[in-house]
């Protein structure tokens, strides 16, 4: 199976190939927990093959890390105005405002208010999550570096079975769609934002048609996993705008919430993936000719 990971990745210092090495090894570890989780230690955990493509987000057009709210670009706190949108404005913004004309920061207090969270918590992933999405979809060169990154890794492993997280469900749906599915059989979308109106699901390749996203060619399985408490994971049910098969939903983590450490480590996953898992066989097989 091929993991693809989400935000937050980059392994400074290493190559890819190594950076890859390094995630696998981790992810592995905790789905040996999901398994014994899921009561299903009588199986052998499936050997991981990581996609890692958070490199060609950290290119030389890459921006600085944002620090705080006041670090993101225009075009970035428009998005996260997005986000709040999905996770729950109040119903009427302030006499003579509209939402779109509020500071960023009045706005994540309303939500966090609404939602019963700290506000302090909706900036840290307002800032660890909309930087590298923007990144990635509004730059043609790194969304097509990322897309063959991920690509390549799931032709070099002849993995049937993909797994991605977050961000990475973004890239490894456009990856699926732009190189003909690459033999992949099954998804399985962990913290998946593919559905959150503006900042992700409309600016998707393919563009969606009449407010509905298409199934990657040849995927027979498409399972979409969220923990009740992420706000990432917008909007929870995924086939309410894809075509996805099922959708599990539970509470995993009220701290380490949209972690894929988290969603690695809990039961639901392994029991979604080992139905569709030849369990121990090696990562290793034919390649695809369709991968670049």
């Amino acid at each position: 199976m091929v993991v693809v990971h989400g935000v937050r990745n980059y392994q400074r210092g290493l190559s890819p190939a190594a950076a890859a090495d390094k995630l696998a090894a981790a992810w592995s570890r905790q789905l040996v927990a999901g398994y014994r989780d899921a009561r299903l230690e009588h199986l052998a955990v499936p050997e991981i093959s990581a996609a890692y493509y958070a490199h060609t987000l950290h290119d030389s057009e890459a921006q600085g890390t944002a620090h705080g709210l006041e670090d993101l670009s225009a075009v970035e706190q428009s998005a996260v105005l997005d986000w709040l949108g999905a996770l729950g404005m109040p119903e009427e913004p302030a006499e003579g405002q509209s939402w779109g004309g509020l500071p960023l920061r009045q706005a994540i207090d309303l939500v966090a208010r609404k939602r019963g969270v700290a506000a302090q918590t909706l900036a840290r992933i307002a800032v660890a999550f909309m930087p590298e999405v923007y990144r990635y979809l509004a730059s043609p060169h790194r969304r097509r570096q990322a897309r063959e990154a991920v690509a390549r890794a799931i032709a070099e492993s002849g993995g049937k079975v993909v797994v991605a997280h977050s961000l990475g469900s973004v890239v490894a749906y456009e990856a699926l769609h732009a190189f003909d599915g690459l033999g992949v059989e099954s998804f399985i979308t962990l913290g998946s934002p593919l559905g959150l109106s503006g900042a992700v699901f409309d600016m998707l390749d393919p563009a969606p048609a009449d407010g509905f996203g298409s199934r990657p060619p040849g995927l027979r399985h498409w399972i979409n996993i969220a923990d009740a408490g992420d706000l990432v994971a917008l909007p929870r049910r995924l086939g309410d705008r894809f075509p996805v098969d099922v959708h599990e939903e539970v509470h995993m983590a009220s701290a380490d919430f949209h972690t894929l450490d988290m969603y690695l480590a809990c039961g639901l996953t392994a029991a979604a993936l080992a139905p569709h898992c030849a369990a121990g066989e090696p990562a290793g097989g034919p390649h695809t000719e369709s991968a670049p």
